[in-house]
């Protein structure tokens, strides 16, 4: 039985490259913290949109197409993709997206026992409060940030800066019209179930032997919390507007805007707030990316040695870095193409008709 609650939980949230960008390498510096609190109002996009172009994975004949999702995505987008109806209705299995899944086998009344904890788990240790748990500039900002988004929230205040940045960074994106995830996962898996095709779930399982131990583990030997707190802050204060910008690329298939525009790196900051802690080698959560890149390579490999075409979702990210995971597929001698390179070069007869990217004259 997968663990529901608590730290294991947010754990599994924080640790899905399906909201992530690759944690390899060192967390760039933070900025220096502003005077005051830019009070800035992006326009997101709303109504139907097209979204983005996909990359074509091949080798002897076979095409694995590959999406490229984003986090945070328009709220009230309404993505259409007539090139993805095709695709999917033309594949053999669809590939979902890689997934940290933790799972602890401590049964019902093991689960009743474990909640308190786990709740615990949550809380600063002794019963401190944020402001006794970081420098007064610091708590200044939030206090500024937590007034504008989370409001009046006294029990918040007793929270390790790990889960207050996550509530924090939540709240903020819903007012600013954005999600997690625009509803991409559910149209495809919906698709899927349309067309009778295969799902593959990309899972990477770590059990916990011995729950209790693990929380206990945690409580005594912290994450990194701050440094996920104040980048989370940065975010907040300054990353918004390409937040949207990154986010409206998305939807019209801006693929030039979401190549010049980084994603920003709070999201690196509290996964390596997780990993890097003292308790990840006992959790199995020390080497995590490295896993579940294998298993997603591995899978990836599968369907594009056993299906004639094929589908698969990874963050955007995977897609446009270099040491990604199409990049890695590309050293293995596969041919990667990207939207781009696809509009530039002329069909393959009868081959799955090439996806349009926004602006192209591709019948919709």
């Amino acid at each position: 039985m997968r663990l529901q609650a608590g730290i294991l939980l947010f754990a599994l949230g924080v640790l899905s490259p399906a909201f992530a960008q690759s944690t390899a390498g060192s967390v760039p510096p933070l900025p220096p913290p502003p005077a005051n609190v830019p009070l800035l109002a992006p326009v997101v996009v709303s109504g139907v949109v097209p979204g983005p172009g996909l990359w074509r994975v091949s080798k002897d004949g076979h095409v694995l197409w590959v999406l490229g999702t984003l986090s945070p995505l328009p709220r009230d987008m309404q993505w259409e993709s007539h090139d993805l109806d095709r695709v999917i209705g033309q594949s053999q299995q669809v590939l979902l997206q890689p997934k940290i899944k933790l799972k602890a086998d401590i049964g019902f009344f093991g689960k009743l026992f474990l909640l308190p904890s786990a709740y615990g788990a949550r809380k600063n240790p002794d019963g401190k409060k944020l402001d006794q748990v970081m420098d007064a500039s610091t708590y200044a900002r939030w206090q500024v940030l937590k007034q504008k988004y989370i409001g009046r929230d006294r029990g918040i205040e007793r929270w390790r800066p790990l889960f207050a940045a996550q509530e924090l960074y939540k709240k903020a994106l819903k007012a600013n019209g954005l999600n997690t995830s625009g509803g991409v996962p559910g149209t495809v898996e919906a698709l899927a179930k349309r067309y009778g095709v295969q799902e593959t779930p990309v899972d990477y399982h770590v059990e916990i032997k011995h729950p209790r131990d693990a929380i206990k583990a945690f409580k005594a030997a912290a994450p990194s919390d701050l440094k996920c707190f104040s980048r989370t802050l940065d975010s907040v204060e300054h990353d918004l507007p390409e937040m949207t910008e990154r986010a409206n690329a998305w939807a019209i298939g801006d693929l030039a805007t979401l190549r010049a525009l980084p994603d920003s790196h709070r999201r690196d900051a509290c996964v390596s707030a997780i990993t890097n802690a003292g308790f990840a080698h006992q959790l199995g959560l020390d080497d995590v990316s490295e896993q579940l890149e294998a298993k997603w390579l591995a899978t990836a490999r599968a369907a594009l040695a056993n299906d004639r075409t094929s589908f698969a979702m990874l963050p955007m990210g995977e897609l446009l870095s270099p040491t990604g995971y199409l990049a890695k597929l590309q050293a293995q001698g596969y041919t990667v193409e990207s939207p781009e390179q696809q509009d530039a070069a002329p069909a393959t007869a009868g081959s799955v008709p090439t996806p349009a990217v926004a602006g192209s004259t591709a019948a919709q």
